[in-house]
């Protein structure tokens, strides 16, 4: 089994897009049983707050299902449970470390760390463009699921 953690900042645009992004390519992909997928926040502002209305728009308009996803804080156990520890930014995983305490088995990586062109995803919460940041989490989860299954 492959355990997924998506991280962003607040856990209502990036990280639950990546999440569903993921979940849509592993069932297509007809490898949903090999995968755990979840995501989380680095910060406490949006805990309990439904997925961004931008981030699930965007995903309707794509045909990817979004379910009832509540944002939820990262914790420290979770390092344990999770074979892959994904920020979205740099920032987020200067944040993950904070909460960890350090990623000795090289879990945490940035997602479009797997991609040709490694970068940070633009956080749509201050840019608005729900677009780009699609593109970008598909392009970064793509190349993610090629990693785990090759």
């Amino acid at each position: 089994m492959v355990r997924i953690l998506f991280v962003c900042h607040g856990n209502i645009c990036r990280s639950p897009m990546a999440e569903y992004v993921m979940k849509d390519l592993v069932k297509k992909t007809g490898v949903s049983d090999r995968f755990l997928i979840d995501s989380a926040a680095t910060s406490r502002e949006e805990i309990g707050n439904p997925v961004h209305p931008g981030t699930r728009q965007k995903l309707k308009q794509e045909g990817i299902p979004c379910g009832d996803h509540r944002a939820r804080r990262m914790e420290k156990a979770d390092y344990a449970k999770y074979d892959y520890l994904i920020g979205m930014e740099t920032w987020n995983i200067k944040n993950m470390l904070r909460i960890t305490g350090g990623d000795p088995n090289k879990k945490m990586s940035r997602l479009l760390d797997f991609s040709q062109h490694p970068r940070d995803i633009a956080d749509p919460w201050y840019t608005g463009n729900f677009d780009e940041t699609f593109e970008d989490v598909m392009e970064g989860c793509r190349a993610l699921l090629a990693y785990c299954i090759q």
